[in-house]
């Protein structure tokens, strides 16, 4: 087998496929070690309807820690984390920082590059006063492997407001065999398994679908990403978020190489996003971060990615924009 060929099915973060996965990373050892931990990433205001339909402000804070355990084959955020796990008392420094940048009302979604509740990036200790400072959101979001989800989530539950707790998960597709590929560590019966666990105990339920993940065409993509939405709304997800899968350095070029990956064109995505749309079984997001890359250089593009922040505002499918309308990209 040649450097540039793929090992096949998942074998996890210390077998075949994980090395395969580590071997095509760029070294950015330095630029890790020199990020300063007491402060995010960044962070975003946004909205989006609650399940009433009214627009909900949130902050979105993407948070500085270390490198989730799993190696998934397409992510590319363990560039921005850290070699080491963060000491306590980071992550509820970070926070503040991110909250002493708004006012208001709003809620707030924790990205971490990983997993909320694994102790290697969000130290256990750190939840009473992460709670404490998140005790006036009417809701929280943060990131979970399926296989993480458990007590610890229940008791962090316990420590907001009532029915705060919103847990984000990657179900990335519900194609077992591209799922595998995908170095995830997890089944889709792991996902049905933990968003049952989390419905149980009131806690919400997102999922993130990859569209056009590695190993699909065009059309099989289409046909899984409304597939895989379903899944995820039929296992209690109340919300899904539809996320082009972006190549670069690593990995996905080298498969892009072997033929076995390519970006979804923007005409794909907005066929993912009004299928899933169509479902009418939960809230639907498209992620419009960075869109301008699968479409970009189209002429009709700002109309296009206008109709989906509408889409996404209004939460049902609109008309495509005519020549004439795109041209004038009127404000839908």
């Amino acid at each position: 087998m040649s450097s540039t060929e793929d090992p096949g099915g998942e074998s996890g973060a210390g077998g075949s496929r994980g090395a395969w996965i580590l071997e095509r990373r760029p070294d950015l050892s330095a630029q890790r070690r020199a990020l300063p931990v007491d402060r995010p990433q960044g962070w975003i205001e946004e909205w989006e309807p609650d399940a009433t339909g009214s627009p909900q402000r949130f902050l979105t804070v993407f948070l500085t820690n270390r490198e989730c355990p799993w190696r998934c084959l397409m992510c590319d955020l363990w560039r921005h984390t850290t070699l080491d796990p963060v000491p306590s008392g980071a992550i509820p420094q970070q926070i503040r920082v991110a909250r002493a940048s708004v006012s208001g009302p709003y809620g707030l979604k924790l990205y971490n590059a990983g997993s909320f509740f694994d102790p290697g990036a969000i130290p256990v200790e750190d939840h009473p006063e992460i709670a404490r400072i998140l005790r006036d959101c009417r809701r929280v979001v943060v990131e979970c492997h399926p296989r993480l989800v458990g007590p610890r989530v229940t008791a962090f539950a316990r420590r907001l407001a009532p029915g705060a707790l919103e847990v984000a998960m990657g179900l990335e597709t519900a194609n077992p065999e591209v799922l595998a590929k995908l170095n995830k560590g997890m089944t889709v019966a792991d996902f049905v398994a933990a968003a049952g666990f989390l419905r149980d105990a009131g806690i919400g339920v997102r999922a993130f679908i990859l569209v056009k993940p590695p190993y699909l065409d065009a059309a099989a993509a289409l046909d899984w990403a409304v597939r895989s939405a379903q899944v995820a709304f039929e296992s209690g997800a109340d919300v899904v978020s539809l996320i082009p899968t972006r190549g670069g350095p690593g990995v996905l070029d080298d498969l892009a190489r072997l033929g076995d990956f390519s970006e979804p064109t923007l005409d794909l995505f907005e066929a993912a996003v009004e299928g899933a749309l169509s479902l009418r079984m939960g809230r639907v997001f498209a992620d419009l971060w960075d869109l301008q890359r699968f479409g970009g250089g189209r002429t009709d593009f700002p109309a296009r990615k206008s109709r989906l922040a509408a889409m996404n505002a209004g939460q049902r499918v609109l008309p495509r924009p005519t020549r004439e309308a795109a041209a004038g990209h009127p404000a839908f």
